[in-house]
């Protein structure tokens, strides 16, 4: 599909991308998901062809990028349709953005070039057992004693949670409300740190955990911008995971599309290809009409995000948009593979597990509706 938004540079990292997903995640990622994890050395191997830097300072090891050579990581990543290696290979991405933007120089020059070579791993930690998306209202408590900080407390559904060497930690150090949430990274080594792992209805790739924090003595150096800044510093770090997600939720629904297309001209029924079906046909274009609606109102907002705006009602909308486009899209695929669609291995049935985790993760599609219409004035 072509369009203005993208240059040959663009174009030069979709190939290096292609070639990488072709060779170091496609082939191996009906077996990663049936053993619930995979090698730690991709970490490793996507740093050395860039994917692992982008958009973070150069100083650190990153790599200068706008947001398309972002939606070129995404999307391209999604064409392994395996969104758990996706979100656990790219945690970082919501894990150190707070780190560069906010940490003490010390600690930034410590951790970030670790976790953009692959040699470290970077989770943000914020939702709690007894709340989700209610950042404000968090309890996990970080009571300063001297020169540490003792935490207390839990996180829970935690992407790269189990294997996290850097975790960065939503916790109240004040009162109640935004003012008293602050920022804390946590090191995998530090006394009192356990972990649970999770089951989950997909992702099942992506190691995900409930984190306990039993009186964690946690050096106050490791204070991520000011005590009572954290909220400000979530809610920036917001806009570009929710564009991250749409992006990648629009390009699984294209992935489904696509294998839908494949099977529809190869399988017959009733002596001709389902694809000479009507009902199929119909179904098809269908898919073909939401993921091009939802690539358009991607990059256009990724454009105004290159103009400076901060379009927030729009990336909530979009965020929904891109995900009920990626059910959508599951849905007729795996409905056009009959009984092909219900086996595990093929790429539309993994990616129908993966659908409600996009529309809860990065904030609830209620939610979404909800902030969006609060930006709107309404």
């Amino acid at each position: 599909m072509k369009s203005p938004f993208y240059t040959a540079e663009h174009d030069a990292f979709r190939d290096v991308m292609r070639r990488f997903v072709d060779k170091e995640i496609a082939p191996f990622a009906h077996e990663w998901d049936e053993a619930g994890e995979f090698p730690r050395a991709l970490y490793r191997k996507a740093a050395e062809i860039g994917l692992l830097g982008l958009g973070f300072p150069e100083e650190y090891g990153g790599i200068a990028a706008d947001q398309f050579m972002k939606i070129v990581a995404s999307q391209e990543l999604a064409r392994a349709g395996a969104g758990g290696v996706s979100a656990s290979l790219m945690s970082h991405t919501i894990g150190s953005p707070p780190i560069a933007r906010a940490a003490r120089p010390e600690v930034k020059a410590r951790v970030l070039p670790q976790v953009l070579s692959g040699d470290k791993i970077s989770a943000l930690a914020i939702t709690e057992p007894g709340g989700g998306s209610d950042v404000a209202n968090l309890r996990t408590s970080a009571r300063r004693d001297g020169d540490h900080y003792v935490v207390s407390g839990e996180k829970t559904f935690i992407t790269s949670g189990m294997r996290a060497d850097y975790l960065t930690v939503a916790v109240r150090t004040g009162g109640e409300g935004a003012g008293g949430v602050s920022l804390l990274l946590i090191e995998d080594d530090t006394p009192g740190l356990s972990r649970t792992r999770l089951k989950k209805m997909g992702w099942w790739a992506s190691d995900t955990a409930t984190l306990h924090f039993d009186d964690c003595r946690v050096p106050a150096a490791n204070l991520i911008g000011e005590e009572g800044q954290g909220f400000k510093i979530i809610m920036q770090n917001f806009n570009s995971e929710r564009m991250g997600m749409a992006a990648g939720c629009t390009a699984f629904a294209r992935v489904c599309l696509d294998e839908a297309i494949a099977y529809a001209k190869e399988r017959k029924t009733f002596g001709k290809p389902l694809a000479q079906h009507q009902v199929i046909r119909h179904k098809i274009v269908d898919m073909a009409q939401k993921v091009a609606a939802s690539q358009a109102m991607l990059e256009m907002l990724a454009w105004r995000l290159e103009q400076g705006e901060s379009p927030v009602a729009e990336i909530c909308m979009m965020k929904n948009q891109a995900t009920q486009t990626m059910a959508f899209c599951a849905s007729e695929a795996v409905q056009i593979f009959g009984g092909a669609g219900f086996m595990r291995g093929i790429k539309a049935e993994r990616i129908y597990r993966e659908v409600k985790v996009n529309a809860i993760g990065g904030g609830t599609e209620e939610i979404m509706k909800d902030l969006a219409s609060r930006q709107m004035g309404l």
